[in-house]
């Protein structure tokens, strides 16, 4: 699941809404929303953020973090270490062997290290 697709299921829990209300509601099919929210579709286009914003009533804050979720759940990254330096396709090569294997407190972990070294280096 993506950070986006479980914000979305949050959102229709939340209010009670079914998948098949929402996906009539914003004229897509059930399947293509179940897709989205389990991650097994890309990320969403633009277009559709703004209609599940508009869908949900969100303003503001919520859903500027709606956008900025769809921003960082693509399910299928591709990682170009191409002219770095080794460590950083050592780096890539590591995470895409493990992160299978991760439990969710060691991803939350590396995430936080993440944040705060880019933070540091200006990232």
């Amino acid at each position: 699941m993506t950070p986006f697709g479980a914000k979305i299921r949050e959102h229709r829990r939340r209010r009670g809404i079914t998948l098949k209300e929402m996906a009539a509601a914003l004229s897509v099919s059930s399947a293509y929303l179940s897709a989205l929210e389990h991650g097994k579709r890309g990320r969403p286009t633009w277009f559709m953020v703004q209609r599940i914003i508009t869908y949900f009533n969100v303003i503001w804050d919520e859903a500027e973090e709606l956008q900025r979720l769809a921003e960082i759940s693509d399910p299928k990254v591709a990682i170009d270490t191409s002219g770095l330096v080794p460590e950083a396709t050592e780096l890539a090569n590591q995470l895409a062997g493990k992160i299978g294997g991760l439990s969710r407190d060691s991803l939350n972990q590396l995430l936080h290290q993440l944040r705060v070294v880019a933070a540091r280096d200006g990232v």
